[in-house]
């Protein structure tokens, strides 16, 4: 017995050393891959400064390796001088002029995740999926998100020009717009349709969505809500943190709402739904499209995964990176991307976004009546004019009967309500 025991404890051993010996023979394999590189990127370096036809600072040579080195990885790592990073230090502190819209770098052209309702970029008729070519008659080719920023924003009331590529339409189409303060109400609608169905819109997850969240389904369920529809369209998510929070509240406690996964286990993140007094009796409709990204599309992907609501509309977005932010000796700083977003049962986020349960196109209803021409009296034609300029609250109401999406969500309601009674 005591043979066969040192035999399996000698095989273990040996086992173990050869793991080690291949395991340090293949670090000392990419150690000495990185040294060479490091050697060639030094002798590029030095003749450059030796032979370039203008004398060239250390620095901007360095900058501008570091800058090519992050690009290289994908569209959301970024080196960031010291100027670059204190403007982002600015930019998450305090107001800005800007257009509203969320950017990205997808199929390495510079695309709009999605216009936020009510700013420039919505009034003027961008849309999702649009491709920014041009800035000011600047080319955005090869443009990182982080300059593209710097030229879309500036003083409120200064006008930008942008140029769209609209693949659907197969377009170019010129934009002059106005930079503004911009403002989001993290909580655009909270109201009963009909039938006692509540209708939330959240348009963006901020620091206060979740205590918002609280009000709005507070004020529904005192006007008798027993089903809801939470709009994520066009959401292009915010802060992680206000997103779990406000997922939590549809959810019981100790439930996975999303993790990351990076290659480092201190990247390993799990975010639990805390608890409180959770909405989970009354049944609900999500409706996403393709400008819901990041923090909407975790909500959705989480609320769909437990089976607590249906998900209704178009693909998601897809944007599930982390981006850390790290430090560098000389004030400036990496933009790093540094892990992925997962939903509670595995689906990765990133550059799949999330299928609804029911796939609806959007659309507006026509009623026929609406359709057919009739003649009008000249005080008609000026009654309607009247009634554009100054809409009244009932008919304000009734415009969400011409939404496709949210209607077919109505009709999904009704339809559990009826077979629960049954």
């Amino acid at each position: 017995m005591r043979r066969r025991v040192a035999a399996v404890l000698i095989l273990v051993l040996l086992v173990f050393g050869i793991y080690s010996f291949v395991s340090s023979a293949t670090e000392k394999k990419k150690k000495d891959e990185l040294y060479r590189q490091v050697e060639l990127f030094s002798d590029t370096l030095a003749i450059i400064q030796s032979e370039y036809v203008d004398e060239v600072q250390p620095r901007n040579l360095i900058y501008g390796a570091l800058k090519g080195m992050l690009s290289s990885l994908d569209p959301h790592s970024q080196f960031l001088d010291p100027d670059a990073y204190n403007e982002l230090k600015v930019d998450t502190e305090g107001k800005f002029g800007g257009l509203g819209i969320e950017i990205t770098v997808k199929d390495g052209l510079l695309t709009i995740v999605t216009p936020i309702e009510g700013t420039p970029a919505w009034k003027a008729g961008l849309k999702t999926n649009d491709r920014i070519v041009k800035i000011n008659n600047e080319l955005t080719r090869d443009m990182t998100i982080t300059d593209a920023v710097k030229r879309l924003r500036g003083k409120p009331g200064e006008a930008v020009s942008i140029t769209i590529l609209r693949e659907s339409e197969k377009k170019l189409l010129e934009f002059r717009l106005v930079r503004d303060i911009i403002k989001i109400n993290n909580i655009k609608e909270a109201k009963i349709l009909e039938d006692s169905i509540g209708y939330i819109r959240v348009v963006e997850f901020r620091e206060n969505t979740a205590k918002d969240m609280d009000t709005a389904l507070e004020n529904l369920k005192k006007q008798g809500m027993n089903a809801l529809i939470l709009d994520l369209r066009n959401n292009p998510g915010g802060l992680l943190d206000a997103a779990v929070k406000a997922t939590g509240k549809f959810i019981d406690k100790d439930k996975l709402i999303v993790y990351t996964k990076g290659r480092r286990p201190t990247q390993n993140m799990e975010f639990i739904s805390l608890g409180g007094h959770p909405i989970i009796d009354v049944p609900m409709v999500v409706l996403i499209n393709e400008g819901s990204a990041s923090g909407s599309e975790i909500m959705a992907g989480a609320l769909q995964d437990h089976k607590r609501a249906i998900i209704l509309g178009t693909k998601s977005f897809g944007k599930g990176s982390v981006q850390t932010v790290i430090p560098l000796s000389d004030a400036s700083a990496l933009r790093l991307t540094t892990s992925k977003y997962f939903t509670p049962s595995g689906r990765e986020i990133h550059g799949k976004g999330i299928v609804p349960d029911i796939a609806v196109e959007e659309g507006r209803i026509e009623l026929a009546a609406a359709l057919e021409p009739k003649t009008q009296k000249p005080e008609e034609v000026f009654e309607q004019i009247e009634k554009k300029e100054k809409p009244e609250k009932e008919e304000e109401a009734k415009e969400y009967s011409a939404d496709n999406q949210l209607m077919r969500a109505v009709d999904i309601l009704k339809a559990i309500r009826i077979y629960k009674n049954k």
